[in-house]
């Protein structure tokens, strides 16, 4: 084990502490999938454990395993809401976001007309562009499209100028690519979507492990979020004013709650599931060593200092990376995630995933659901290209691995 320290805001991000909480790395692998998914700490396996081990029923019974369950929704809600800087009323909670994307597509295409519009960028995840693109069709409405610069992997928010207008309906945008890390401006997309009266959907899966997130400054009227991206259980969540959830009107059973945030919300939920999101959320906390403060405060320095130590050592990964002739970076945006999209010369991506797991070296290839943003770059229909991406439990040992893996293949 690393024990590489990083200074961070005067704090030391003591990064082998933070490994010791996650029973997986023990096995010495080098976990650089952080962002198909991340690994879960102590915490997060007891939190989840304690829930099932202290029994629960079904929400609204009259006995306490069912208060239980209750407390365990509530409390996941406000955890969110925190980690994001909303309110736990307006919190949505799902099996996942592409399954949550999909429910409020549906929603909101409900209401659009033929002639309506809607702006998606070629930047994103599948997930924030097909469930809208057939909701589109299904309403006669059309789709105009942001695109990407492919050198630099920018989405210029001057071009939303151009494509929005008085029939706008929605603006869907990333806060962060999950392929080249591009961290557009959200505020100043929004903020043009807004002055026509459009809505606003922020796909943050990407985005929210690795730095502060504040949702209403981002003028997101919904933020997506998933949190085993961020150390916890395979749970979705949508954040939204509480306000506008009240205008909306989903389909549900007859019987089934009605008031917001749980009309949204189908089935029986996976309560102790949620027991492990909260404990994610104060799990990340506590990464800033602050101890002081409410959680949202706790949250901000931590993650502040979790984005300063990841894009410290992400530094060290893309120099490493450069500095071998047979490798191809894609991308080079100004703010960015700490995640790298690259060819070797002479393999395809997949060969070079299945050499670098033959070296302990965990890694994604292909298009990783960046559908429309592979197809911009041209590498979609040949393999895609490999990616890397550090999170908070990453440490040199890693980086040093995965960079002597590709150095192999020349």
């Amino acid at each position: 084990m690393s024990t590489h320290h990083g200074s961070v805001g005067g704090e030391d991000f003591d990064v082998a502490a933070v490994r010791a909480a996650y029973p997986a790395l023990r096995d010495g692998v080098a976990y650089l999938d952080g962002a198909a998914g991340t690994q879960t700490p102590e915490p997060v396996i007891e939190a989840i454990a304690a829930a099932y081990r202290a029994g629960f029923g079904n929400v609204g019974g009259a006995f306490p395993a069912s208060d239980r369950a209750g407390a365990i929704v509530d409390a996941c809600r406000a955890a969110v809401a925190d980690l994001v800087g909303g309110r736990p009323e307006g919190v949505v909670l799902g099996a996942n976001t592409t399954t949550l994307v999909y429910r409020f597509a549906g929603i909101l295409g409900a209401t659009w007309r033929p002639g309506d519009e809607i702006v998606l960028s070629r930047l994103d995840h599948d997930a924030n562009v097909r469930p809208w693109v057939q909701a589109a069709a299904r309403a006669g409405a059309a789709v105009r499209w942001a695109e990407v610069d492919p050198v630099s992997g920018e989405l210029p928010a001057g071009q939303y100028d151009a494509l929005l207008g008085a029939r706008t309906r929605l603006v869907a945008v990333t806060a962060a690519s999950n392929i080249l890390g591009t961290r557009p401006e959200v505020a100043a997309i929004t903020a043009r979507a807004h002055a026509v009266g459009a809505l606003t959907y922020v796909d943050g899966v990407h985005a929210t492990p690795h730095g502060p997130v504040d949702a209403p400054a981002l003028g997101a009227d919904f933020y997506a979020t998933s949190a085993y991206k961020w150390s916890g259980p395979h749970v979705g969540a949508v954040v939204a004013d509480p306000a506008l959830l009240e205008t909306l009107r989903p389909d549900k059973l007859a019987c089934s709650p009605d008031g917001v945030p749980q009309r949204f919300e189908t089935g029986t939920a996976p309560f102790a599931d949620l027991a492990g999101v909260t404990a994610a959320v104060d799990h990340l906390a506590s990464l800033g060593g602050t101890r002081t403060g409410t959680r949202r405060q706790r949250l901000l320095t931590s993650m502040a200092a979790v984005e300063t130590y990841e894009q410290k050592l992400f530094a060290t990964l893309l120099g490493g990376l450069r500095d071998l002739p047979h490798v191809t970076l894609y991308g080079n945006p100004a703010h960015r995630t700490a995640t790298a999209y690259f060819r070797v010369a002479g393999h395809t991506p997949s060969a070079v995933a299945q050499h670098l797991a033959t070296r302990g070296v965990n890694v994604w290839s292909g298009h990783n659901y960046a559908w429309e943003l592979t197809g911009s770059l041209g590498l979609r229909d040949t393999g895609g290209a490999v990616r890397a991406g550090l999170v908070h439990y990453n440490d040199t040992s890693d980086v040093t691995r995965l960079l002597a893996g590709v150095a192999e293949l020349s």
